[in-house]
């Protein structure tokens, strides 16, 4: 390959419930990239959280739908400082110019993996540190929105250890109502209760992925979603509505195929589009979001009213995902979004180059 192509690592796995989704979000990335303009570096993130470089054909092959493992790739490092990855079995080391971080959860989502790209300066796609810990905690994230004067649903938080009692949840939020955990995606862990004997079932489960529980009113809807793309001036696309096979959206409808249907454009006035839009992109400021994000939003079937749901910073990007497909019917390709979240990241790095570190 030309020397002068922009070297992307993709970044994918992860030690994370959504591990298999990342997979397929970054097969989706790699066929989308201009290989005239981008060489790709495939690093898969193991279970254990071991870095592996994997040839083109690992992404292109059956194997992978097969969970073939990802440690048959050599294992390497990010040499901090130096823009580089280096082989622990040969020696070698391959420079990349930009990090596209296809991580969905924990330890990829979170604030994690961007607060280790920029200890070791390199650019990446999507929001930083704070960014990014602020979209993946629930909590945190319904604070600062409510406090923006952001319409939200009504919602409670319980720590691991703190006593939930079924009766004043149901005093205060009414049935049914939803329990999730309060740092993950993909709605793995989530639940809707109607009784108490599925309360203490979903109890369990959501705090068997996080020390921290949300607890959320249901709201009579329709689940509208939104997609941002920018930096300092970002962009709303074309809102989508999503209609479940399922009760609720959850996992299999996610990512199963004929799991759900995507209404584009949703059936909404000018008038209620032009708010998602407006919305969204106000959402995306006070979360201190870059690069990317898709905001997703209750419209109240009784009231008309819009509700923030939720930011997800690294949102799936499957060829069944909604974030890029909100973009294609707003006339941007895969090949030209993937293209302009790289270009965003650079010019992002390339700021923070400017600013003092010394006095």
């Amino acid at each position: 390959m030309k020397k002068d192509k922009i070297r992307v690592a993709v970044l994918f796995g992860g030690k994370s419930a959504e591990h298999e989704v990342s997979i397929q979000s970054a097969k989706n990335v790699f066929q989308s990239l201009d290989k005239n303009k981008y060489e790709p570096i495939l690093i898969g993130i193991d279970k254990h959280g071991v870095w592996h470089q994997l040839p083109e054909t690992y992404l292109l092959s059956s194997a992978f739908m097969q969970k073939k493992s990802l440690m048959d790739g050599d294992e390497v490092s990010l040499i901090s400082g130096r823009n580089s990855l280096v082989s622990s079995s040969e020696n070698k080391s391959a420079s990349i110019d930009v990090v596209f971080p296809v991580l969905h959860g924990t330890f990829g989502e979170d604030g994690t993996i961007q607060g280790l790209l920029k200890l070791a300066n390199i650019p990446f796609v999507g929001s930083g540190v704070l960014g990014s810990a602020i979209g993946m905690d629930k909590d945190v994230m319904k604070r600062l929105l409510r406090d923006a004067g952001l319409p939200i649903a009504k919602f409670l938080v319980f720590r691991k250890g703190e006593n939930v009692s079924f009766n004043e949840i149901k005093s205060e939020l009414g049935l049914p109502f939803f329990v999730k955990p309060a740092n993950l995606g993909s709605s793995v862990g989530i639940a809707k209760v109607k009784g108490q004997k599925e309360f203490e079932k979903a109890i369990i489960e959501a705090f068997s992925y996080d020390t921290k529980i949300i607890i959320e009113q249901y709201v009579n809807c329709q689940e509208i979603e939104c997609s941002v793309l920018g930096n300092e001036r970002p962009i709303a696309s074309t809102p989508g509505e999503i209609i479940p096979k399922n009760e609720f959206y959850d996992y299999s409808a996610k990512y199963e195929e004929n799991g759900m249907q995507l209404k584009i454009p949703a059936e909404l006035s000018r008038e209620k589009i032009k708010e998602v839009q407006d919305v969204a992109i106000k959402v995306f400021s006070v979360l201190e979001l870059e690069g990317m994000a898709r905001i997703d939003f209750f419209l109240d079937k009784d009231t008309g009213e819009l509700y923030v749901n939720e930011a997800n910073t690294i949102p799936g990007f499957t060829n069944m995902s909604v974030y890029p497909k909100l973009w294609e019917a707003s006339g941007i390709s895969n090949q030209k979004l993937v293209d302009k979240l790289i270009t965003l990241a650079i010019e992002s790095h390339q700021k923070q180059q400017h600013l003092k570190t010394s006095l």
